[in-house]
């Protein structure tokens, strides 16, 4: 997927948001850090764009709360940044891949340790399948079927300097996309 085709689902989950949520009142987005950052900004301008009213936005650490967090010698952290309580908010949860689903549950973790949202809705920009907890999202931008010896990657302009969807073959150490 190029960059207006990433456009046109962004568009699209923000429209589907509003749909769900009889408006933009009463929401946040959240995003998992890194990529599902700048989607969530990106998901906030276009509601912003057709409400009238741009969500509140917050930035979501999962580090320590990942099931893996002992086999990593020196995680990455960075600093969750949720400015507004999330008690009783709609709270969207944005991320770049839904793959096994144990991100969305350390995420999911380390959100009700700031509190009681009234509910909590998933958007991701792919949804590759391959689940191991009871997991779904609520919006998708794009299901991209694949294989556990694949690797698919979303880039976005702020981070990677382009938007793009991309699989790659594990394997492949010297670049690999198709």
């Amino acid at each position: 997927m190029d960059d207006q085709g990433m456009d046109r689902a962004i568009t699209r989950i923000a429209h589907e948001i509003i749909e769900h949520n009889e408006g933009a009142r009463g929401i946040a987005l959240v995003g998992v850090l890194r990529r599902g950052v700048p989607l969530a900004e990106r998901l906030a301008d276009k509601i912003a764009g057709i409400e009238g009213a741009r969500p509140k936005i917050g930035k979501l650490d999962i580090s320590f709360y990942r099931d893996d967090y002992a086999r990593h010698i020196m995680p990455v952290l960075h600093a969750t940044d949720i400015m507004f309580p999330i008690d009783g908010v709609d709270v969207i949860l944005v991320d770049d891949v839904l793959y096994t689903g144990r991100t969305v549950r350390a995420a999911l973790d380390a959100l009700m340790d700031l509190g009681r949202p009234k509910s909590v809705q998933l958007a991701v920009m792919v949804d590759r399948g391959h689940r191991e907890l009871p997991i779904r999202a609520d919006y998708v931008g794009k299901n991209v079927p694949s294989s556990r010896e694949e690797d698919v990657r979303v880039s976005v302009t702020s981070l990677d300097g382009k938007d793009a969807i991309e699989i790659w073959d594990i394997e492949k150490t010297a670049g690999g996309a198709r």
